[in-house]
């Protein structure tokens, strides 16, 4: 049997699109030496198919106060480091995995992101609202399932990969060694972080304001929703902002009113709906840029090739 590993998404779908022209009928020795190891590369390229026909949406539209003057005048995805900005490098990981549909949620600077075969959208009152908010702008990107990440993050490959590996209608990266990062990071607090509460794989509550003792791990601001998923968070969220009968009126879980809400309220919403939030662990291999200690941080880790 060949060694070899077929890893790069266009190679598999080339041989994909060979063994389904030529069927599954053994022919030759030659071609029975191959076909075991080519019906694995179909039933996984199948498998994965809703995953690399995903939008990826990066939202990008806060003013980024706290590193300013860097932020002065662009937002906080286009500073660069070691060479490269955190926009490109975030589209640069998803690009090796084959994932090349992206969308951006624009708002502060935003004429200053114009990447070419990328779709936008504008949040242009994104100084009154907030995540949640800014992401449902790209609401008509979800409807087939959708990847999104928080733009002033960076993570390494493998990171990726569990997340796209996952099943499960809603997925979410959530860091379980992140304690060991707050150690030295004293200029951003642990009451800034948004911590999960995972029971048996499940999260069962994600907040700010969780005791950090009790916290099994940090939401790192990467998740998937499957067709599935998207399709239940739109009519959630429609049903919390328009539903007479049931609209938030006041506060919606941790925000003091919906147009203030983060993702994480809405993920609490669903929670409280009943509907399982899946956690995909991992142990560090990411950093979120907010502070100069932060990019500091991440350069370390690009240097060392750890993201």
């Amino acid at each position: 049997m060949p060694t070899r590993k077929y890893t790069d998404p266009e190679e598999i779908k080339k041989i994909y699109e060979s063994v389904k022209k030529v069927g599954y009928k053994k022919t030759s020795e030659k071609f029975n030496e191959h076909i075991s190891l080519l019906e694995r590369i179909v039933r996984r390229y199948e498998e994965n198919m809703d995953v690399r026909e995903m939008k990826v949406i990066i939202i990008a539209a806060g003013p980024s106060t706290r590193l300013r003057p860097l932020t002065e005048y662009k937002p906080k995805c286009l500073l660069e480091i070691e060479g490269k900005s955190i926009l490109e490098r975030t589209l640069d990981i998803f690009k090796s995995f084959g994932l090349d549909d992206f969308v951006i949620i624009r708002g502060y600077q935003k004429e200053t992101i114009d990447l070419p075969n990328i779709t936008y959208y504008d949040n242009d009152d994104f100084y009154n609202n907030n995540i949640l908010e800014s992401l449902f702008y790209a609401e008509e990107a979800m409807k087939d399932g959708f990847i999104f990440t928080y733009s002033d993050i960076l993570y390494s490959k493998n990171v990726v990969k569990k997340l796209l590996e996952s099943s499960h209608d809603f997925s979410f990266i959530v860091d379980t060694d992140w304690r060991k990062r707050y150690e030295e990071r004293t200029k951003h607090p642990t009451d800034e972080a948004e911590l999960a509460i995972v029971e048996h794989g499940k999260i069962k509550h994600l907040s700010k304001f969780y005791n950090p003792d009790v916290a099994y791990g940090e939401f790192i601001g990467l998740g998937k929703f499957t067709k599935k998923g998207a399709e239940i968070l739109v009519r959630n969220y429609n049903r919390a902002k328009y539903n007479k009968t049931c609209k938030f009126e006041g506060r919606f879980h941790d925000a003091t009113t919906m147009q203030k809400a983060y993702l994480t309220d809405m993920l609490e919403e669903l929670i409280f709906r009943g509907y399982s939030m899946h956690s995909v662990d991992i142990q560090g291999e990411w950093v979120e840029m907010d502070t100069d200690e932060d990019f500091e941080y991440a350069k370390e880790l690009i240097k060392n090739g750890k993201i």
